[in-house]
């Protein structure tokens, strides 16, 4: 788990020094994109429960974070939100507060498991006695999914898109009769 977050930390860190000019900004509409997609129960108000609440914030600090190295080698990062009403949300429970990056979810990314427990604010909102999805991976269960992992499984995510270096080189050639 730990040897490909090491290779797309190196591939920024090179990328980013090395790469080409263009590289080292937001990038435009021809630019590789890394697409969020997070659902979430909404109720008739426009809000969500204490879990999916605490999720947004620590999604908008990856988001941030993510843009921020990401764009740095000209990937864009794109957030899409999808509102789960109280009627789709009874149906299926585990639907709600599922992030994917690129065309995988979280949980597959990270190798992490999904499993469900009691939400006291989701009850209140829906009327009965709910569990919700739950997230489990290195030992530690979350309920709202914090920065770091979406922060982990966004680098693997975008770590395909990361564009290829120039032909140029950096560094100045090493070796024997260089």
């Amino acid at each position: 788990m730990l040897r490909p977050l090491l290779a797309v930390a190196s591939v920024t860190v090179i990328a980013v020094g090395c790469g080409p000019p263009g590289a080292r900004h937001w990038g435009g509409q021809g630019a590789p994109t890394l697409t969020i997609r997070w659902q979430r129960l909404v109720d008739e108000r426009g809000q969500t429960c204490e879990r999916c609440g605490s999720t947004e914030a620590e999604l908008q600090m990856a988001l941030h974070r993510l843009r921020k190295s990401l764009g740095a080698l000209g990937i864009r990062v794109v957030l899409e939100k999808k509102a789960l009403s109280p009627e789709v949300f009874a149906k299926d429970a585990a639907a709600s507060n599922r992030i994917w990056l690129g065309d995988r979810s979280l949980e597959d990314w990270l190798g992490a498991t999904v499993g469900m427990s009691p939400c006291e604010s989701c009850c209140a909102g829906v009327g009965q006695k709910v569990e919700c999805r739950t997230i489990s991976v290195g030992g530690q269960t979350y309920e709202g999914i914090p920065a770091g992992l979406i922060i982990r499984a966004g680098l693997l995510a975008a770590s395909p898109l990361v564009p290829a270096t120039s032909a140029r080189t950096c560094c100045p050639a090493t070796g024997p009769g260089r």
